[in-house]
């Protein structure tokens, strides 16, 4: 019997109804259950054929404990070790590669040195920066945000460079990306599952949390939809995530990607709404049955993006 695990934190409702929808599918010689962890014996493990990952982002007790289940034939979703290299300012360098239009953006040191570094740890900075050049390229109105994190957490919107130095020594020792704004016509926020299964939904980010999945918008243009979803396969398929979200802003036309490193994505139904929520439901249930019947015992099952499979195949 193969197992497939759910690992979660304060979510209530994905949990379990991913658990049921795959259990209902009755598909042979695999069940569905929440991942129980008595004890984490190096190299030993070897329970679940599949795990979901829905908060090891939080908890670094998990992120390991995935890493050796990992080791011992465990295919973990999202892949643990690609998911603790990866950050947003990466995905960012990794998207222009791609070709996926982008606003400019620039990665800062954070205000407050870090814990147990003093002045001598930054020689190889330059004193001042080079913060005209900065603000010329990115330009104000501009938002500063986390170069890693997520959950609209620390997310600043700047009208001019005062703006800009008093809520930099907000952020303390966090690192920040400043990027350029894009003032938008539309806004999408695209599931992506398996690298293949794309559900793209109308999204305002202006609004409070419960009301940004817009539920009744009007019909957008067909060819833009097929760009939105050409460009969120290509980011997934090169940073090797198996569940996402890519978030795109559209100016004159163009879709912006503005985010789209988010492994364990919104999935609740109180937030999603019921239909994004069946959805995401029934093809994360798909998707974890079809990946636990590929699944070999004893093996490395983790799956990884194009720019970790090119860069170890010297391309």
């Amino acid at each position: 019997m193969k197992k497939i695990g759910i690992l979660f934190g304060m979510e209530d409702t994905f949990p379990q109804a991913f658990i049921d929808r795959v259990n209902s599918k009755n598909a042979k010689g695999i069940i569905a259950e929440a991942v129980s962890i008595d004890k984490v014996v190096q190299n030993k493990d070897g329970e679940y054929a599949v795990i979901i990952d829905r908060i090891s982002q939080d908890v670094p007790f998990y992120r390991a404990y995935l890493k050796n289940a990992a080791l011992t034939g465990t295919n973990v979703i999202n892949n643990p070790f690609w998911w603790s290299a990866d950050d947003k300012f990466f995905n960012n360098s990794l998207a222009d590669t791609l070709g996926v239009p982008l606003p400019n953006t620039v990665l800062l040191p954070s205000a407050q040195h870090p814990s147990d570094t003093s002045g001598k740890s930054f020689r190889n900075l330059k004193f001042p920066m080079d913060w005209e050049g900065i603000f010329e390229y990115i330009k104000f109105p501009a938002y500063m945000k986390p170069y890693a994190g997520g959950g609209w957490k620390n997310v600043y919107r700047l009208e001019n460079k005062e703006e800009f130095w008093e809520k930099h020594q907000e952020t303390g020792q966090l690192v920040m990306m400043l990027q350029e704004e894009i003032v938008f016509t539309e806004y999408f926020r695209v599931y992506c599952l398996g690298r293949k299964a794309v559900r793209i939904m109308q999204y305002e980010p202006r609004n409070q949390p419960h009301l940004r999945y817009v539920l009744d918008g009007p019909p957008s243009d067909k060819k833009l939809l097929a760009t939105v979803k050409d460009y969120t396969l290509k980011l997934c398929e090169g940073l090797g995530y198996d569940f996402n979200t890519v978030e795109f802003a559209v100016r004159d036309g163009i879709p912006y990607a503005i985010d789209f490193g988010n492994p364990a994505p919104d999935a609740e139904l109180t937030s999603v709404g019921a239909d994004n929520f069946e959805w995401v439901v029934e093809e994360s249930a798909k998707m974890a049955i079809a990946t636990a019947k590929k699944q070999k015992p004893g093996k490395m099952n983790l799956t990884w993006g194009t720019f970790m499979k090119d860069a170890v195949a010297g391309k």
